[in-house]
């Protein structure tokens, strides 16, 4: 089974469901039809057919040096001669300057066609945005203009075999020379494609403490580390003191090297300051929100492809019988596997319009900023759950072939499970999202993106029918969930507890809400919205109420948990 780029579906997406009611798209029609259409065109033809090679060859390592799998050197090349690196990247620096939300449509593609390769850009487009936002004049001038195009491409150390989540343990120094450079010593795990072939140069941007930084996160800075030192020309010099030192032997996404980096065996190597010292997780959150977002965008390429597989093979497996069929019928005929399919489809669709609308959020500018915040945990969390879910229900759609490695239903369930960990764990998205983001404004952005979804569910009643009154029953469970977590008498511990609950009903409702907008849009082409959104609400929504139960029972002792997780 071949990848399809689901075009009319990302196209309706972007037009009708990411926007509220009455926004204009992020392109005229014809425009954005064009732009994803080609990027459609290249994913399919050009990324898609490495993907099997890809996780059968896997990355090497040998001496120091990362060869990534046969023919990702050729389609990463073709990649940035096709400018689609640079879709929604600044202008200044060579960028098209196109929306975010076009940027995110693109990546959808790539992601789905290969999600091991498509990790690259999305962490050199990541390194980008911290620099133009941070950097000082100089530092932008010599290195986004080939960071946009992908020429170069980037990195983000931040993970010490000490300092996981807590980066507050981390250990790499950055000694000050006092001519603006820094000596940067110590090593970093897990470092997404820290080394490879693809590309001249990789720019890291690697935390680290001044000798005289304060303990904790308030005493990390931000260096930008070069592999290959850069002249005032921008002719690339010498290799700068750091090595990757071997690269990990994982489940899946195994052709995107995840490298383990030495930084300063050779008395240590060189590095410029990012922003102001002692700052420096600030600077790199830009970096990470873009990556959390791109995270979550993951979940939605693994979740379209996993759906596309399992959906050609129960059309194409014929097993027992069904009403309309003479002999065996396709096993997609039989009630429960049209159920599960539908299920896969729904949930895609959803998880879909959550992420384009966090993305519609920050082409809105500071206007977008608290929406696009909000969301933030919400799509990393809950559209990288939902990508496992479908993955795995893919598996369960072939049976025993599902099982089998030669179907390639199992690869997408290996390389998607990593999601709901890296760029901060989904319990690490939960706790901001609770802890932090619904709390903004005394939860004045939750109370009115609720409303909102409030009226998307009214619009769509005379589409969706008596089903429109479940998806409102998922906004009311919302918002009692989220006065319960914003009230005083409600404690921390309890908070914790629940934190994962609330952001799974979070989605949950939203997505029911954007499934409705899209409903309310459809015209014929886009018939299959409505049944989508009666489905979702009578097979998905419906666990919302439950959910919400959770989060606002009292009787829930925290002690429990912590005497079977065996810490008394």
């Amino acid at each position: 089974m071949t990848y399809r780029p689901p075009i009319d579906e990302i196209l309706f997406t972007l037009a009708q469901v990411a926007v509220p009611p009455g926004s204009p798209p992020p392109l005229p029609a014809e425009e954005l039809a064009a732009i994803l259409e080609e990027a459609g065109r290249f994913c399919a033809e050009r990324i898609a057919p490495l993907d099997r090679t890809s996780d059968l060859v896997g990355a090497r390592w040998e001496d120091g040096r990362v060869t990534t799998p046969p023919g990702f050197r050729e389609a990463y090349a073709d990649w940035i001669a096709g400018g689609w690196n640079a879709v929604a990247q600044p202008e200044a620096y060579g960028g098209s300057g196109l929306p975010v939300s076009v940027g995110t449509a693109a990546m959808e593609m790539f992601t789905s066609s290969c999600m091991a390769l498509s990790t690259l850009p999305v962490l050199s487009q990541g390194a980008a945005d911290a620099i133009e936002a941070h950097a000082s004049e100089a530092l932008k001038a010599l290195y986004l203009p080939r960071l946009v195009s992908g020429e170069w491409t980037g990195t983000m150390n931040l993970t010490e075999p000490q300092a996981g989540s807590d980066l507050g343990l981390l250990r790499t120094r950055a000694e000050p020379l006092g001519d603006g450079r820094h000596r940067i010593t110590g090593s970093k795990i897990f470092i997404t494609f820290g080394a490879h072939d693809l590309a001249e140069n990789i720019i890291h941007l690697v935390l680290a403490r001044l000798p005289d930084a304060p303990a904790g996160v308030k005493g990390i800075s931000l260096f930008l580390v070069p592999q290959r030192f850069v002249a005032a020309d921008g002719t690339l010099g010498a290799e700068n003191d750091l090595r990757c030192a071997g690269i990990e032997h994982k489940l899946g996404i195994r052709g995107s090297p995840t490298c383990t980096m030495v930084f300063g065996d050779g008395g240590g190597a060189i590095g410029w300051l990012v922003g102001e010292e002692n700052k420096g997780l600030a600077c790199m959150f830009t970096m990470m929100n873009k990556a959390r977002l791109a995270t979550g965008l993951q979940g939605v390429a693994m979740a379209e492809k996993a759906t596309q597989k399992a959906a050609a093979y129960a059309l194409d497996r014929r097993q027992g019988r069904a009403s309309g069929f003479d002999g065996a019928a396709p096993i997609a005929a039989h009630p429960d596997l049209a159920k599960t399919l539908a299920r896969m489809k729904a949930l895609t669709t959803a998880a879909r319009a959550i992420a384009y609308a966090a993305a519609a959020a920050i082409d809105g500018g500071a206007s977008g900023d608290a929406r696009a915040s909000l969301l933030t945990p919400v799509v990393k969390a809950f559209c990288t759950d939902i990508g496992c879910e479908v993955a795995s229900l893919g598996i369960q759609v072939h049976g025993g072939m599902g099982f089998v490695e030669e179907t390639g239903a199992a690869q997408l369930l290996r390389d998607i499970r990593i999601a709901p960990i890296y760029e901060g764990t989904n319990a690490i998205q939960a706790i901001d999202l609770v802890m932090r983001k619904i709390v903004r404004e005394g939860g004045a952005e939750v109370a009115r993106l609720i409303a909102e979804c409030r009226a998307d569910v009214a619009r769509a009643e005379n589409r969706v029918g008596p089903s429109a009154a479940i998806l409102a029953d998922a906004l009311t469970a919302l918002e009692a969930a989220t006065a319960h977590l914003l009230s005083p008498a409600t404690g921390e511990a309890a908070k914790l507890l629940v934190a994962q609950t609330y952001l799974r009903l979070f989605g949950l409702a939203l997505g029911g809400a954007l499934l409705s907008r899209g409903a309310a849009a459809a015209g014929t082409r886009q018939a299959d919205w409505t049944r989508l959104a009666r489905i979702y609400a009578e097979d998905i929504a419906a666990e919302a109420v439950g959910l919400a139960g959770q989060v606002l029972s009292t009787r829930r002792d925290p002690a429990d948990y912590r005497a079977l997780a065996g810490v008394g």
